[in-house]
């Protein structure tokens, strides 16, 4: 009998403390409310940019995308800045460049930095047809993809707002990098808007706890690695958004593998501006240049823009931003 009265008692008091810790979790998740991301609200963001032409630096399309970027994230209640700036190219051709920067809740020390570039590549150096590597980048996934889903998250955060304050940065000049046929020095002319803001950032003492780039984030069926340059410099965050995202059931965009590394806006983030941050890039080992047969050439249009991408990228940041 009293083994059995052990027994009895053993399942009631486990039984309590299951049903006690369902309870509790139960409501720390009514407690977390995050806002539903949008995907079409992000395909749509993507597809008016697209609609410019080639947001090249220097040209009319440019300059009209950048006015519908302030204006989308001043609609949405961000306290917008443009950071006007002549950023010299590799080439020597002066660029009329502007990052374009919304904040939310600019008065909370706490926060989070997002961003992406918004410019397009000013030639198709990588089409397969020697006579398009002239012809400008429409850029749907490389560029537009990856400012969509922040103006959907902007959106988002103009109605629900989360316990850190959110600054949303749209660099210029990240893709007038050289080409390689390049014979001259071409060391970082690579994202020059991101490097400049780097170095005058938009608020004198800014500060994040960290920040995330998104970079080509739209593909039909995209793999995103942990990247080594956000490995080395933010592996905490890198951890903290694949694991979110694995949770939520992204697991076979968010793979638990790691990549090279990629010059890329982060670098300078990191380096420069001393934010640790992470990119969100995709990266395709079967393809030639790793980013998609697309990449850099005028195929990268609507096409290869998936919004069950755009979902899992879009909700994943929000539950970081939530969270």
């Amino acid at each position: 009998m009293r083994k059995i009265y052990i027994f009895i008692l053993f399942i009631f008091i486990f039984s309590g403390c299951k049903q006690t810790s369902q309870s509790s979790n139960q409501k720390v998740a009514e407690q977390i409310k995050v806002p539903v991301f949008v995907a079409d609200s992000a395909y749509q963001f993507i597809q008016s940019q697209v609609d410019f032409g080639p947001r090249v630096p220097n040209t009319d399309a440019h300059a009209q995308c950048a006015a519908y970027l302030s204006a989308k994230l001043k609609s949405f209640g961000a306290e917008v800045t443009e950071q006007k700036a002549d950023l010299k190219a590799f080439n020597g051709t002066v660029l009329k460049a502007v990052n374009i920067i919304g904040s939310f809740q600019p008065e909370k020390q706490k926060r989070v930095l997002l961003f992406a570039h918004w410019d397009t590549r000013p030639w198709s150096d990588h089409d397969p047809d020697p006579a398009n590597h002239n012809t400008p980048v429409l850029g749907a996934n490389d560029g537009a993809s990856g400012v969509g889903v922040l103006l959907e998250i902007a959106r988002q955060l103009g109605q629900n707002a989360p316990e850190v304050g959110v600054d949303i940065i749209f660099f210029d000049a990240e893709d007038y990098g050289a080409p390689e046929t390049f014979s001259g020095n071409s060391e970082d002319s690579w994202c020059l808007g991101s490097q400049y803001w780097s170095k005058n950032q938009h608020k004198n003492g800014y500060k994040a706890d960290y920040g995330i780039l998104l970079d080509m984030v739209g593909a039909p069926g995209a793999t995103f690695y942990k990247e080594e340059i956000s490995m080395y410099y933010a592996a905490h965050v890198v951890n903290k958004v694949w694991d979110i995202a694995q949770n939520l059931g992204y697991g076979q965009y968010f793979l638990n593998e790691k990549m090279g590394a990629i010059t890329d806006d982060h670098l300078y983030v990191n380096r420069i501006a001393g934010i640790p941050s992470i990119d969100i890039i995709q990266y395709d080992k079967f393809a030639a240049k790793g980013f998609g047969q697309y990449w850099h050439t005028t195929h990268d249009t609507m096409e290869n823009i998936d919004k069950a991408t755009l979902n899992a990228v879009g909700n994943t940041l929000m539950h970081v931003l939530f969270q």
